[in-house]
């Protein structure tokens, strides 16, 4: 196959030719061979294709069945009530609901005795836009065991019963409930239409069935784009093309931090089985924890941090001198700008979501969706990076870069995400087509300019 008269990404040759996975000629005026597919690109910029550095692919293809509750779709309590009875109506009966993107700005504090006043007759699974919290309703409760389990993640009461509210216990509830065939087909061709040709799977503790099935739909070709998946240690990638074993997720949360012992001995038996680390870190705590954690535990190529969503400017340092990437999402500080103005301490503001800075100070950085629990399109991502942000005031200003690097935060390799791929000999046939020039780009990056996706030398996505 043979892209002509493009502008290729950091290059000055307009053509681009591959056959089978990999690029075999670049340059300018090549002509189509006998029975060659050409694609005119017609001056359009030609991108190493993109890959989401930090998506959850299981929970986002089950959005796609789920009801949304969180803003900007839901504002007020009414509307919650409205549209969770609707659900009620109109699923199969022996369907649950399972409710996603909530946020306690549309209706406070949820938990089984809310959710029993609004549905009581079928279960309800409610996910908090964080992705850190369960909020289920008593028929849900009782479906899973909620009231018998004996871990710490299961809220109590001061009478000891269980709230209904399940903190950090995603794997135990995958684990109880009914397995359900999600569409993630439908999930990959929408990515594909926005350029994606990679994802890394950032879902923590996945069991060795839930990496097994993950290969099986990218081996049945249900999911077209190459997939790079965290898991423990212990568990291995199975031997699937476009599929390939990454780092082992550390999950923090504040209110459950580990003993320091205990947490080196994580980063080193990871580093042991020839594993990186990627560590969760949303806030100061949890940064300072895992840099004194990784200082014992001692590097290994490849670690990184997961959101870096509060660093330090005295941080910045030693993110460079340890080459720790950060994994970003620059797109966080717009979609949920009022929830850190009023939740997170002024003196952090300085601090939340940086990218410029990190970039100038000689720290890697790419970026992830962290979708469902971020908008899944990675361009929404650039024009945040880019400093398009709604209300963008001095400081986001000066933390967004230009768009050549907000691509290419995209455009890394998935077991060095910082390091970017380029559109020349001997590389992957991943590419992604945009049906206009770079200055034509500057100004709406958005996924509508996607002209053809080229994963593994296959056109998986061509618009119309």
């Amino acid at each position: 196959m043979l892209i002509r008269g493009s502008t290729v990404f950091g290059a000055e040759y307009t053509d681009v030719r591959w056959s089978g996975r990999r690029i075999i000629d670049c340059g300018a005026g090549l002509r189509p061979l006998p029975g060659e597919e050409v694609i005119e690109a017609g001056g359009g910029w030609l991108l190493p294709g993109l890959h989401d550095h930090h998506v959850h692919l299981r929970a986002l293809a089950a959005t796609d069945d789920s009801v949304r509750l969180g803003p900007p779709d839901i504002l007020g309590p009414d509307v919650l009530v409205a549209r969770l009875r609707r659900a009620d109506i109109e699923l199969p009966a022996e369907q649950s609901i399972r409710g996603v993107g909530y946020h306690e700005s549309v209706a406070g504090q949820l938990d089984r005795e809310v959710l029993d006043t609004i549905v009581n007759q079928r279960p309800v699974r409610v996910q908090h836009r964080s992705g850190a919290l369960w909020m289920l309703n008593s028929r849900a409760c009782a479906e899973v065991g909620v009231d018998d389990c004996p871990l710490p993640g299961v809220e109590r009461d001061a009478e000891g019963r269980a709230t209904g509210r399940l903190w950090r216990m995603d794997s135990w509830l995958r684990e109880r409930l009914r397995r359900r065939t999600l569409d993630s087909a439908g999930m990959s061709r929408r990515a594909a239409s926005w350029g994606i040709t990679g994802f890394t799977e950032a879902t923590p503790d996945l069991t060795q069935r839930e990496v097994d099935d993950l290969a099986h739909e990218v081996a049945a070709g249900r999911i077209v784009q190459r997939v790079h998946c965290m898991a423990p240690p212990w568990v291995a990638a199975p031997p699937v093309r476009r599929f390939t074993g990454g780092p082992t997720k550390i999950l923090l949360d504040d209110h459950t931090l580990p003993t320091f012992d205990t947490f080196v001995d994580r980063i080193r038996d990871a580093h042991a089985a020839g594993r990186a680390v990627a560590v969760h870190c949303v806030t100061r705590v949890q940064l300072a924890l895992t840099m004194a954690a990784m200082d014992q535990a001692g590097r290994f190529t490849g670690d990184r941090i997961e959101h870096g969503a509060i660093i330090p400017a005295q941080a910045r340092e030693w993110l460079r001198e340890r080459e720790i990437t950060v994994v970003t999402q620059p797109h966080f500080a717009v979609e949920r700008a009022e929830q850190y103005t009023q939740e997170v301490p002024r003196a952090d503001h300085a601090d939340l979501w940086r990218l410029g800075s990190l970039l100038a100070a000689g720290v890697d950085v790419a970026a992830g969706t962290d979708a469902p629990f971020g908008s899944s399109d990675p361009w929404s991502v650039i024009r945040a990076a880019t400093g398009q942000r709604v209300g963008a005031d001095r400081r986001s200003r000066a933390e967004s870069v230009d768009l050549p690097t907000a691509i290419s935060l995209f455009c890394g390799h998935p077991d060095r995400p910082a390091q970017a791929r380029t559109v020349g000999r001997g590389e992957l046939a991943d590419l992604t087509l945009l049906s206009v020039p770079p200055p034509d780009v500057a100004g709406t990056p958005s996924a509508e300019l996607v002209a053809a996706t080229i994963v593994d030398g296959e056109c998986v996505y061509r618009a119309r």
